[in-house]
């Protein structure tokens, strides 16, 4: 056995060591200023080697992410960018290693981009807020101002506030080449000529003067200067693919160094030696003297940081929401997983455990079934889990659960809701096309064929049951873009599809109410909106009646409706009477329900039709309001702050439900408010969530581009070429710019990955409500201006324009 044990564990090591053999997704290399060094990060640490190639040694080992790394010229220190409190810092640490030193202290983003020359300072890019009299708007995703900070510490100084963005210094300190930032594009983006694309500039530093070195009408990025400060290196896809230009000062055609194909060139250095340094596909290059590129075969002398699995505490976080029908429970999901949780108690049950994501969760009449989509295999696919046991009278604490797919085909399949009886399930397929599936009989009908709708996102069209399951009620956009109309669908599909409400504004969030004798839905008619047909706008909820009888009683006054209901206690039923929607002379059936305009997430109305509730943001986030639709008497029932949220009504109308914050919270009709307590844990899986996340994103691609060809570029190829990098890839930095380079493929704006971390207790600089002069050396802070009303703007304020500050309160500024 011990034989075996040996044998086994050479192959591992073997395994490992293969894995090592060449890592990938090597990013931002900077080669030193001999020419001997090439610094790099990979998964987040930054690691040293041979400009040869060989074993690479980490530099820094820390569980922040460690990126962008920058040689002093005496080649001993290297800077670099790390979020150890909470953003992105510029950080020193000796070549030979050494505990790294902290430079910047702001709460901005700090990217460091070169040294002074006597290495005395280092040069960074930070979007800070600068003096009064900068022209340029404050935007923390747009302009980057260029700083210099000791390399001892203290206080930054501005060098300018003109937006710049890799800024680099010649041999001499006399001038500065740089990129532009004219507005927002993904930075991945390839093969673009907009209006935002990059230029190369070159800053005299004595006399203040641009000037603008590149004309190309796309990319020009990335610019260094060649030893001699003659000429500069720069990346451009002048000639279709980004490559590496060499371009005399004095002249204005460039001349091509590389011809790659098919993936651009990026992050470009250049040493003393004139030797340059790259990455291409993912590996790292050099090139010297107009040879041809050289691949460094490289090996890490450690185990990089991995992605491993670990468990991690559910306690909130909820995306979406479902309330049981007998309102005890909710199914809630969370990172992608079906949860269900109790109303009462603090008793949490997982239902899945994938590494793809399952949505729109919903409970079967009985409650003894939930159904979701999921996405595991290759689409979009319909799925329910059954309580096995009948004695078990609760999911959530339910011993045994039955998991297996309903529609599974290759067509995408989600959004599923039971029928009120529980015989059928209607869903969309293809985003846009709306079917009923016939459990005995495992048979679906189209109700809404294709060519009718366009979906956006995914869960962009709604449809519901009516309450005696005869009717659908969904968007429809047949007449046209400028909004959904709300139609009526017999769940048969043997009559003509109707438009009741026709507002002329389109019908967001239509439901039913009333046992079906009422139809809601919201839009802007009478609210506030954008000039252009997008942007912010605010809506009320309105009502049309399917009954006559019903409309004329909820117009009655509240003491009319009173003596009514005494009437009708005293007067026997007719059970064999049957209710039918009435659409005749339907338009002089047509009611606002809310007072006033607002921004409204979701709204619920009581099964009566005597209450209104929803979410609305008048001042900061969104409250509970409830409004009496025979008095108008409206008011806030619970103040809640929040984001947007769905809303639901328990069928007593006793109780509602919303998420705050990513908390579920139960709200009675008195308006106080119950926390409904999720206590469980996940086994998460990052590597393969992140593998999920992208044939997410290369099938929502090929799925919904608004091009069928894809611009004929060859999807599969990249996704291919992309694919390969995941397993060295360990945090969501990289994993952001991963997906931005495979979405930038497609040379298409607002595309790309987005990542935004969420650290715990980070570094907020304060917001005084003082704008400063930045360029200021001496001790404290020079005041240019006090924001009226302000913190500092008060009468028994000291602070005025003109003022340093050394200390506030007895506490020194740093």
């Amino acid at each position: 056995m011990k034989r075996l044990h040996l044998i086994l564990s050479g192959l591992f090591l073997l395994a490992f060591s293969n894995l090592q053999a060449q890592p990938l997704w090597l990013r931002y290399p900077a080669i030193s200023p001999d020419g001997n060094t090439i610094a790099f990060g990979y998964k987040g640490d930054i690691y040293l080697v041979d400009a040869k190639g060989g074993a690479a040694r980490p530099l820094t080992i820390h569980e922040a992410h460690d990126m962008m790394p920058v040689w002093s010229h005496d080649g001993k220190t290297i800077a670099f960018a790390s979020d150890r409190y909470g953003n992105f810092d510029v950080f020193t640490v000796p070549v030979n290693g050494g505990q790294a030193k902290r430079l910047t202290f702001h709460s901005a983003n700090d990217y460091p981009f070169d040294f002074s020359t006597d290495d005395q300072s280092v040069w960074f890019g930070s979007s800070r807020l600068v003096s009064s009299n900068n022209i340029r708007f404050y935007s923390p995703r747009l302009f980057q101002n260029l700083y210099a900070v000791s390399i001892q510490g203290g206080n930054a100084r501005l060098i300018t506030g003109a937006g710049m963005d890799l800024a680099k210094l010649n041999s001499k300190g006399t001038q500065l080449v740089f990129q532009d930032r004219k507005g927002y594009e993904d930075p991945w983006r390839k093969h673009h000529t907009s209006s935002v694309t990059r230029d190369i500039w070159l800053l005299d530093l004595k006399s203040n003067k641009y000037k603008q070195l590149s004309s190309f009408e796309g990319e020009d990025r990335e610019p260094v200067f060649a030893p001699n400060d003659a000429s500069i290196y720069y990346l451009s896809e002048k000639n279709g693919n980004q490559n590496i230009y060499q371009q005399k000062l004095e002249e204005a055609n460039p001349v091509q160094l590389t011809q790659f194909k098919d993936h651009p060139v990026r992050h470009l250095s250049v040493s003393n030696t004139n030797v340059l340094c790259f990455t291409y596909d993912g590996s790292i290059y050099t090139l010297q003297d107009k040879q041809s590129p050289k691949l460094l075969s490289i090996t890490l002398q450690n185990e990089a940081r991995s992605s491993t699995e670990k468990n991690v505490p559910v306690t909130g976080g909820v995306s979406e929401f479902a309330l049981s029908p007998n309102g005890k429970e909710i199914a809630f999901i969370n990172r992608g997983e079906v949860f269900v949780t109790g109303v009462e108690g603090s008793i949490t049950k997982r239902v899945t455990n994938t590494p793809e994501q399952e949505r729109m969760v919903r409970w079967s009449p009985d409650g003894k079934t939930l159904i979701y989509a999921t996405e595991r295999g290759t689409s979009w696919d319909i799925y329910t889990c059954k309580m096995v046991r009948k004695e078990e009278p609760f999911f959530y604490a339910s011993t045994l659960l039955k998991e297996e797919p309903l529609i599974a085909t290759d067509a995408e399949e989600f959004q599923p809701r039971f029928s009120p009886d529980g015989k059928e399930v209607a869903y969309l397929e293809n985003r846009n096309v709306l079917k009923v599936f016939t459990l005995a009989t495992q048979q679906a009908r189209t109700l809404l064929p294709a060519g009718r709708n366009y979906s956006y996102a995914d869960g962009d069209l709604d449809f519901s049951w009516s309450p005696d399951g005869k009717y659908l009620l969904a968007d429809d956009m047949y007449f046209g873009f400028g909004g959904a109309k709300t139609a009526v669908i017999s769940a048969n599909g043997n009559a003509p599809i109707l438009h009741p409400v026709n507002s002329g504004f389109g019908e967001s969030n239509p439901k039913w109410g009333m046992d079906g004798k009422l139809i809601t839905w919201a839009n802007h008619r009478d609210g506030r909106r954008s000039l252009a047909y997008q942007g912010s706008r605010e809506v009320d909820i309105y009502a049309l009646f399917l009954d006559a009888a019903a409309y004329d009683e909820f117009r009655l006054t509240k003491d009319e409706y009173a003596l009514q209901k005494e009437q009708k206690a005293n007067q026997k039923k007719d059970s064999t009477l049957k209710w039918v929607p009435d659409f005749n002379g339907i338009d002089t059936r047509k009611l606002r329900l809310t007072i006033n305009s607002a921004s409204i997430s979701d709204y619920a109305v009581s099964s009566d039709g005597s209450k209104i509730y929803y979410l609305a943001a008048f001042e900061k986030g969104y409250d509970l309001w409830s409004s009496d639709t025979r008095t108008k008497e409206t008011k806030i029932l619970a103040k809640l702050g929040a984001g947007g949220s769905k809303l639901e009504l328990s069928k007593d109308g006793k109780s509602l439900f919303v998420v705050n914050n990513g908390s579920l919270l139960k709200i009675d009709d008195a308006g106080k408010t119950t926390p409904v307590a999720i206590n469980t844990e996940m086994l998460l899986d990052p590597a393969a969530e992140r593998a999920y996340i992208f044939a997410h994103a290369w099938r929502q691609v090929k799925s919904k581009f608004y091009d069928p060809t894809i611009h004929g570029i060859n999807w599969k190829m990249y996704h291919d070429t992309y694919q390969r990098f995941l397993p060295h890839i360990s945090n969501n930095y990289d994993f952001q710019e991963l997906l931005s380079e495979i979405l930038g493929e497609l040379n298409a704006s607002h595309t790309g990955g987005r990542y935004t971390a969420q650290p715990l207790n980070p570094d907020n600089t304060a917001a005084l409500g003082l704008l400063y002069d930045e360029t200021n050396t001496a001790k404290g802070i020079k005041v240019t201006e006090v924001i009226t009303d302000g913190p500092a703007d008060n009468a028994k304020s000291k602070i005025k324009p003109g003022v340093t500050i050394e200390s506030i309160d007895g506490e020194m500024i740093s």
